[in-house]
């Protein structure tokens, strides 16, 4: 490794820190003052419902006095994917779209908000069990996806202590 490199390496620290970077879970970074202090919304559907069981796991559950409250809105979709020469569908899309809104808990002032969506497939080539199963199997995958999204999107928001 040259000097020059081992200058810039060097350097690239004191870079993070002049332009106001601070990492999430460090003192005072967002996934801190995130942490065991957002309610999810109670779930209605399946689908809410592994939304909400990732968003705990990634978030914490919060306790009876939660800081900051999290609506969510999911719109699910099935697409058909693949059509076999005799008409038979063998795959499938399931597209997912969340609205969702961080707002304070004790003053109801939205936070920040936006909306996620992305996709996942999977295939109906075996029996009845064997396709529910890989239904079952994309909307795990795919509320795990946007709720890594969603999340994303809350550790990039500077949200007041």
């Amino acid at each position: 490794m040259s000097l020059f490199n081992r200058r810039i390496l060097l350097a690239l620290p004191l870079a993070l820190a002049a332009c106001g970077f601070t990492p999430v879970y460090g003192p005072g970074g967002t996934g801190t003052k995130l942490n065991n202090q957002v309610l999810v919304q109670e779930p209605s559907t399946q689908a809410g419902y592994l939304l909400t069981r990732h968003m705990e796991t990634r978030l914490g559950r919060s306790g009876g006095s939660a800081r900051y409250a999290l609506d969510l809105t999911i719109d699910l979709d099935e697409d058909d994917l693949a059509i076999n020469s005799s008409g038979d569908i063998t795959r499938y899309n399931v597209i997912g779209n969340v609205e969702f809104a961080l707002r304070d808990s004790t003053t109801g002032t939205i936070i920040t908000s936006g909306k996620v969506q992305n996709f996942t497939a999977y295939s109906a080539t075996g029996t009845t069990v064997a396709t529910l199963a890989a239904e079952q199997d994309a909307l795990e995958r795919l509320m795990v996806i946007l709720g890594d999204q969603i999340t994303a999107r809350l550790y990039a928001t500077d949200v007041p202590a």
